[in-house]
């Protein structure tokens, strides 16, 4: 494995998975865009040398499967997955015999073996130190126009239990506020924030360290979606096949790893007033508007003589962290087997989803029933809780194929008996929800049904299979004829029952009513499953866009009517502007500026990276509604 990231660059170089880019970029604003850009085209990580500070940064390193598994020191993800499942099987087998047990050794020489231990003396993060602190040294990135200032985005924050002593490793977006503070951004159901309020009762400052770069796979155990009380370097120093190191701070008592980039150690002191923190383009592809977050008080800066400053941008997806879900779908397979539902055969978080909005399961199914027990199940694991949309199938389908896995879960739900609404627990960052972190689910029970659910259930022959036809064009019109005073466009799925409707709301609040009403009078019902509405800014023909948007704007229990029982209407279009009260602020797509993609394409040749790529904001601003991180109605 890699001990600091100038390691992981050279194997990057030599596997031709880098761009080094010696031509001056601007940390605010452009070297956003220009990642943004060569992300969404497939691109290769990208080293930005001329930065304006003493430090490269590097961006988009974990931006493929091959790059990903690379960062894990495995040839693909597969191996890394196998050797979890492997462990797991290990673990979990039963061993009666003697020579059984003596087997069971080098198990337990890989548990130790993957125990952090603690470093005597200095570390390699400790090679320069800084006791005058300054962040402004670091090459910190604004990344989208309204964001409010500059954004540590790939921090290892770290921090223990006041009574516990567990320690924990999570990973919080951290805003500079001037040259020796930052806002912490950990939402409430974090670690760090649990640790935080822990901290509140005994009256004392929280010590906290943030550690960036040192070996990747510190960054991605930092993402992972571990169980509370779990120490993050154990899953680091498993996926490394080696200990993690860690070292102690200069300022405070906390640990880092040995061989981090660099440190920034200090303090949080709970009695403070918390700061307003905001907004910031998120991996939604929405700000998250400002709210109030605790204040990080900078002690020390140390790093490396060699350090790399890490960094990634999250926005409109896919971004880089795409590749961070991929890799936690493969290592975490089997551990959600072991512990939750061993039915589990695969799961999937589609990028439309960025993580929590939507998951895919795919069980061996063995009895009535055991697709709505895996539901329930699973809206209540870990990290999993978070989840608003959640499909479990069966049977032979790939659900990574996206056209074939739409066509099974046609052929095997009935709208109304297979559809489990819910609420519970949202990721804080979720938007459409009428209360902030909690709201509507919906778990779809798209199994192959079986047994007493076959005489239950209606006949899915009873279904429509296919795509409208020659129908389309008459339902269409039929449509427009009854909606005159309504702006909307339509777009039709070739060979599958759905439609997709873009609808004008902010200058005609009825527009929805009134669309559904035309609906409801035509034969809508019997040619489509599944109506999806957006916003008519939306290009309803650019189907992930339009998925995207249906996840991240809808509250499943408000926003899902039934046309009959076997049809459904979706509503995804921006609440602030229904008739229906919406009383939380919506927020806007995250775009770049026209002056920076201007700039941006006057200095592309020079940059070396590649062929003219154009910016995918031309397209995306398409969607905004005017240029605030927040939806004004009145001037949209």
């Amino acid at each position: 494995m890699y001990s600091g990231l100038s390691e992981f660059i050279n194997s990057l170089e030599k596997e031709n998975e880098l761009i080094r880019i010696t031509s001056f970029a601007d940390l605010v604003l452009e070297i956003a865009e220009i990642t943004d850009r060569v992300v969404k085209a497939g691109g290769k990580a990208l080293l930005f040398e001329n930065n304006g500070t003493d430090f490269p940064l590097l961006i988009n390193a974990f931006g493929s499967d091959r790059r990903m598994a690379m960062a894990m020191g495995r040839e693909s993800l597969d191996d890394a997955a196998d050797e979890t499942g492997r462990f797991f099987s290990e673990l979990t087998g039963r061993r009666t015999t003697l020579r059984e047990k003596i087997k069971s050794l080098p198990l337990l020489l890989k548990l130790k073996a993957s125990m952090p231990s603690r470093a005597r003396g200095r570390g390699l993060c400790q090679q320069v130190i800084h006791r005058e602190p300054d962040l402004g040294m670091l090459p910190v990135l604004k990344c989208w126009p309204c964001d409010g200032g500059r954004f540590l985005t790939l921090p290892v924050v770290h921090t223990i239990h006041p009574v516990t002593g567990s320690a924990n490793a999570g990973m919080y977006r951290m805003q500079v506020l001037d040259r020796n503070r930052t806002a912490m951004h950990w939402q409430r159901h974090k670690t760090g924030a649990s640790h935080f309020e822990a901290w509140k009762k005994t009256g004392r400052r929280m010590p906290v360290a943030v550690s960036l770069g040192g070996d990747p796979v510190y960054t991605y155990a930092a993402t992972a979606p571990l169980p509370e009380n779990i120490d993050e370097f154990i899953l680091a120093s498993f996926l490394r096949r080696k200990k993690t190191r860690l070292v102690r701070c200069i300022t405070n008592e906390l640990t880092v790893p040995h061989d981090a980039d660099i440190v920034i150690e200090g303090w949080i002191d709970p009695s403070e007033d918390p700061v307003w923190e905001g907004p910031f383009g998120d991996h939604t592809g929405f700000y998250s508007l400002e709210d109030w977050y605790p204040v990080f008080h900078v002690s020390c800066i140390t790093h490396r003589k060699d350090a790399v400053y890490p960094a990634t941008i999250v926005g409109i997806p896919p971004q880089e962290d795409a590749w961070l879900t991929r890799a936690s779908e493969k290592i975490f397979l089997a551990p959600l087997k072991f512990a939750i539902q061993p039915e589990i055969e695969d799961f999937h978080m589609p990028d439309a989803g960025v993580a929590h909005n939507l998951v895919i399961v795919k069980i061996k199914k063995t009895y009535p029933g055991q697709g709505k027990k895996v539901i329930s199940a699973l809206f209540g694991a870990g990290q999993m809780m978070f989840t608003k949309y959640l499909a479990v199938v069966s049977g032979n389908v790939d659900i990574r194929n996206y056209p074939l896995l739409l066509q099974h879960i046609l052929n095997n739900t009935s709208c109304r008996q297979d559809l489990l609404f819910s609420q519970g627990p949202l990721d804080v960052l979720d938007h459409a929800s009428d209360l902030p972190s909690v709201g509507g689910k919906l778990g779809i029970d798209a199994t192959v049904k079986t047994g007493e659910e076959l005489t239950a259930y209606p006949s899915p022959d009873l279904f429509p299979q296919n795509g409208p036809g020659d129908s389309q064009q008459n339902i269409t019109d039929e449509i427009l004829e009854k909606c005159r005073n309504v702006t909307a466009s339509f777009a039709l799925a070739e060979d599958y029952p759905v439609m997709a409707a873009g609808i004008r709301q902010y200058d005609d609040p009825g527009a929805l009513e009134k669309l559904k009403e035309a609906f409801s009078g035509t034969d809508m019902n019997s040619i489509f499953r599944l109506i999806l509405l957006v916003d008519d800014r939306v290009d309803v023909k650019n189907w992930f866009t339009v998925v995207w948007q249906i996840l991240g704007n809808t509250d499943p229990g408000r926003d899902i009517a039934f046309l009959s029982d076997n049809s459904i209407l979706v509503d995804g279009t921006a609440k602030i502007f229904s008739r229906r009260g919406f009383k939380r602020r919506w927020p806007n797509i995250v775009c770049s500026s026209e002056n920076t993609i201007k700039s941006v394409d006057m200095k592309w040749d020079k940059l070396g990276a590649g062929p003219f790529i154009h910016s995918p904001s031309l397209k995306n601003s398409e969607m905004k509604f005017g240029n605030g991180a927040e939806v004004d109605p009145e001037n949209s």
